[in-house]
């Protein structure tokens, strides 16, 4: 059965240049190159410009990007506010300026130019995604429980930042991807996840798919299914069947919403580590699941740095 295939090479495309993911992510040449080399092997759409994707915004925000040893994916690793009542003081960055944005618009620019009928794509972050970078992990999860309210509020004043990014990509001729996997359950349980997430992430939504001129992806990773229902509720036309949650029954729920893109992902580990047999039981499990339903494509979830580029290249090879 032919299927669409759509790898998400982030950290990858370093290892393609025998580089690490920080030396890439902090070089605009560096980071168009490796996407560059990335689609030359790979002819995959759309190219992602970014290594370390989720930093983007609470870095332009303030955070420290902290070097990993080796190999390692760039992390904020000092949040940013210790309580949420300090979160009351943040304002928008300015995208000229903050941060990696003009290093990751140039790069995403020169691959614009090199693959002009390429859909090239700037990471934008969800809500809730930037808030744990900028709050921590754990300081956001007990506000969550403690002042829902506040974070609530928190969440809805990063949605003029990501506007902001959005239409910088797209004043530079590029498109833009949602990404939002922090929020997904067990993080938040779907009770969570509608009455704390889902207004911001829908006015998020909202607001970049008019600057973008359309509906943008909503790529969350997690186990969606119980919250898929959400998903949908932010007029999205693209999600994601990640291999964490219970592919079938979210297949089964979204089967009507053929108008939907949905990209089911292969389990990762299978990608990375698994032998020609594994690879290709993996892919035939997920063409069984597709069942012949339009609007399908074969994903990987973000491809491991280490992944041996043959294993990307059987699997296309295989569904092409």
């Amino acid at each position: 059965m032919k299927i669409a295939f759509s790898p998400s090479v982030y950290e990858h495309a370093a290892f393609l240049l025998k580089m690490t993911p920080w030396e890439v992510s902090r070089n605009a040449e560096l980071l168009y190159r490796a996407h560059r080399t990335a689609h030359q092997m790979y002819q995959h759409s759309p190219i992602v410009v970014g290594i370390d994707i989720y930093n983007i915004e609470a870095e332009a925000y303030g955070g420290v990007v902290t070097q990993p040893n080796g190999n390692g994916i760039p992390a904020i690793t000092q949040r940013l506010f210790a309580a949420i009542e300090e979160t009351h003081s943040l304002k928008p960055f300015n995208p000229k300026v903050a941060g990696r944005i003009t290093l990751i618009i140039e790069a995403g620019k020169k691959l614009a130019e090199e693959f002009p009928d390429v859909k090239v794509s700037v990471p934008v972050s969800g809500p809730f995604s930037i808030a744990v970078s900028l709050r921590g992990l754990n300081g956001l999860l007990e506000d969550v429980a403690l002042f829902p309210e506040q974070v609530l509020s928190f969440l809805k004043r990063l949605v003029e930042g990501q506007v902001l990014l959005s239409q910088a990509a797209v004043d530079a001729g590029l498109d833009v991807a949602f990404f939002e996997s922090a929020a997904a359950p067990p993080l938040l349980s779907p009770k969570q996840f509608r009455e704390i997430e889902l207004p911001a992430l829908k006015e998020a939504m909202t607001r970049v798919g008019e600057v973008a001129g359309h509906a943008v992806p909503c790529i969350i990773g997690g186990d969606t299914e119980p919250i898929l229902k959400a998903i949908l509720d932010t007029g999205t036309s693209y999600v994601i069947c990640p291999a964490e949650t219970d592919q079938a029954a979210f297949m089964a729920k979204i089967s009507y919403q053929s108008n939907v893109r949905v990209r089911i992902n292969l389990n990762p580990r299978t990608v990375a580590y698994g032998s020609r047999a594994d690879i290709l039981a993996e892919i035939d499990r997920i063409l069984e699941l597709a069942d012949g339903r339009p609007n399908v494509l074969l994903g990987t979830g973000a491809v491991p740095y280490e992944t041996p580029p043959e294993n990307i290249l059987l699997i296309r090879d295989y569904v092409s």
